[in-house]
């Protein structure tokens, strides 16, 4: 199992904790509830976060973010949204499919006219797998 993003949200008094965990067979509910109480065993004892607080463990979704690198060999062939800080080709939103990420760190992107964009990752404030209906 892997740790695929922590949120930390709310004020002092109330705190909403979730973590996402992913593993290649994908997450069960028995995964999620393991994590909770091992974590939230952990943190209760430790005594880590002031003021109450709510734990969520679960699953990045269909539509997870892609936050690393590595996320982008991982789902390649998969569509994704991307969006860039600044302007490549004349855009900074882009939907297609993953076609991975070289050793420079250029994202390839095969959009739906079948042009290929490449896109620095630096460059990428936002992506997210996309489901096609």
């Amino acid at each position: 199992m892997e740790l695929a993003e922590v949120e930390y949200k709310g004020s002092p008094s109330r705190s909403i904790l979730r973590i996402y965990i992913d593993k290649p067979a994908g997450i069960t509910h028995s995964d999620c509830a393991r994590i909770s109480h091992q974590v939230g065993t952990r943190l209760d004892v430790e005594d880590l976060i002031a003021g109450s607080y709510l734990l969520e463990v679960s699953s990045p979704g269909l539509t997870r973010k892609l936050t690393k690198p590595a996320d982008y060999a991982r789902y390649r062939g998969r569509l994704a949204k991307i969006q860039t800080r600044q302007p490549v080709s004349g855009s900074r939103s882009f939907r297609g499919t993953l076609r991975g990420i070289d050793e420079q760190g250029t994202v390839t992107l095969e959009l739906k006219n079948e042009t290929t964009i490449q896109i620095p990752w630096q460059t990428i404030t936002k992506a997210n797998l996309d489901l096609d209906f």
